[in-house]
């Protein structure tokens, strides 16, 4: 039963020479079969008689006779193939083209689905019209490819033929005629060898966009672990501070406690002293009141004189009347709270240095730019401080300088992250410094506030410093700093001042919009007689 509706494949009746089915087939005497017309051409163009299979040569040419058997078998695949062909006509009728899908160009009557496009036809076709593509031998050299629309695209406009090379000199689509006319001296290739060009591109570029985006999530992972042991970190300095102050409280309320229940038991024991000597007084007195009773019985006026003067017990003489109990509780509480209070400065001293320390790790290295700096202004040769010269120097007026204010950018600019900068101020009575946007007015007066691009403090007069908010802030410092430090984390809208030395905070604006590039800011200000002659400078962050 198997063997009854085995159906041989086409391979098995192509002919090695037209690469055909055959047409009346013959078989040679090293039993190879070509078609009868293919092998009579095949040895009329020869000297010789050879079969091109294996090459057996014959000393005469052979009397060629159609092979029945194979004929009738090639009889049968070919009625094999008209039903197959028929069958999958029918099933095709089911696959008519949807919107969004590509129709067949050669149905006339219902549009089928197409299957593929053929690149040499330019056409597209179902599954039924598709058949001589895959069986013909001159159609199967044809290039297809999946369904496409608008074929006609890929015609030249000019010469009305195939789009088949790509010119790399005009990066333009061109054919045959184009290549020999306008293109003649261009750089043109086959569209194979430009896709082939261009797909090693996009992959080379594909991978390096795929290598750059795992280097960023390996970036990113580490980041969130250096955050998760920087917040591990705080969150165990924080503990510890904590601890200490809840310790610190602690300890300073049961010494309060302590000290105001030693203080009543010294008041109490002192009344206690107080009424145990007024009892024995009033003792004494009542016993010398029975004493004044028994004389005054008599009515002998010299008796009783005689017996008042020899009475034993005189009268007690302490004054009582300045005496008295006083609670010595008043300042306790408060004595109890200053020592508290200087307990909590001692750990926020401790917790602005470890911030401080945090902070300097983002240093980076800024020199001044002559390019914005005021004509009064003079720069150091390394850029790194500037002081006032009186003189204002014959400068060319570029847009990045500014006119009025005796102010200098630095060259460095950032958009991103964080970053930390000190400047010494030492010996200074004036002085600003901060950061500032890049698109702030340079020219003329100007307004340092936050609204305007301007994120600074300052000191005027030796001893007035201030936070050029909205409004200004007068800041109130114990110490004058020698050293001021200045951090930007762009992503939180911080920019926060530090006293190094102090290792205090100074002030900080929160909630910063920088909408692109930052610079750092210094204004020396005026030279006042010589008073403020000392330079501001950038130093070299030291961690302690």
């Amino acid at each position: 039963m198997a063997a009854a509706n085995y159906v041989p494949s086409e391979d098995q009746f192509l002919c090695s020479i037209c690469l055909d089915v055959f047409t009346d087939p013959v078989s040679t005497s090293c039993g190879h079969n070509f078609c009868k017309t293919c092998i009579t051409e095949h040895w009329d163009i020869r000297d010789r008689c050879q079969c091109p299979m294996c090459k057996k040569a014959f000393t005469t040419r052979p009397d060629l006779k159609v092979n029945t058997f194979i004929s009738e078998m090639v009889a049968q695949f070919r009625q094999s193939a008209q039903q197959k062909a028929s069958s999958s006509s029918s099933s095709s009728e089911q696959q008519v083209f949807k919107p969004g899908e590509v129709p067949c160009d050669v149905c006339t009557e219902t549009k089928l689905k197409a299957l593929k496009s053929c690149l040499v036809c330019l056409t597209s076709y179902c599954e039924t019209h598709l058949e001589p593509h895959l069986t013909a031998s001159s159609l199967k050299r044809h290039q297809l490819i999946d369904p496409v629309e608008n074929l006609e695209d890929r015609m030249c406009p000019k010469h009305d033929k195939p789009l088949e090379l790509f010119c790399k000199t005009d990066q333009t689509f061109v054919c045959m005629l184009c290549h020999f006319s306008d293109h003649k001296m261009h750089d043109v290739a086959p569209l194979k060898e430009g896709y082939e060009r261009k797909k090693a591109e996009l992959e080379t570029e594909t991978q390096q966009m795929i290598q750059k985006r795992q280097l960023k999530i390996e970036e990113i992972k580490h980041s969130v672990d250096l955050s998760k042991k920087e917040a591990d970190r705080e969150i165990a300095e924080g503990i510890q501070v904590f601890t200490a102050l809840k310790e610190s409280v602690e300890r300073g309320q049961a010494n309060l406690i302590n000290t105001i229940k030693e203080k009543q038991k010294t008041t109490e024991n002192q009344a206690e002293d107080f009424i145990k000597e007024l009892e024995r007084e009033i003792s004494e007195l009542e016993k010398r009141s029975s004493e004044v009773e028994q004389v005054t019985d008599s009515e002998d006026h010299l008796h009783l004189l005689q017996r008042f003067m020899s009475l034993k017990v005189a009268p007690p003489t302490k004054d009582w009347t300045k005496v008295s109990i006083h609670s010595s509780h008043e300042g306790t509480v408060v004595r109890a709270v200053v020592q508290l209070e200087k307990t909590f400065s001692k750990e926020m001293k401790k917790l602005f240095k470890t911030e401080l320390r945090s902070v300097q790790r983002y240093e980076v290295d800024v020199t001044l730019d002559p390019d914005t700096a005021n004509p009064k202004l003079i720069l150091s040769d390394d850029g790194k401080q500037v002081s006032h010269g009186d003189v204002k120097k014959n400068l060319p007026d570029n847009p990045e300088r500014f006119s009025d204010c005796n102010c200098v950018l630095g060259k460095q600019s950032f958009s991103s992250g964080r970053f930390y900068i000190e400047v010494q101020v030492k010996e200074k009575p004036i002085w600003t410094l901060g950061v500032v946007r890049e698109s702030i007015n340079r020219k003329g007066a100007i307004k340092p506030t936050p609204k305007d691009g301007y994120w600074t403090i300052c000191l005027r007069d030796g001893n007035e410093y201030k936070a050029l908010d909205t409004p200004p802030v007068r800041l109130s410092l114990k110490s004058q700093p020698q050293k001021v430090g200045v951090f930007v984390d762009s992503e939180e809208g911080l920019v926060s001042f530090y006293d190094v030395d102090a290792a205090a905070l100074i002030y900080s604006f929160t909630g910063c919009s920088f909408n692109g590039n930052i610079y750092p800011i210094l204004s020396s200000g005026p030279k006042d007689g010589g008073k403020n002659s000392a330079p501001l400078i950038i130093s070299p962050v030291r961690v302690n």
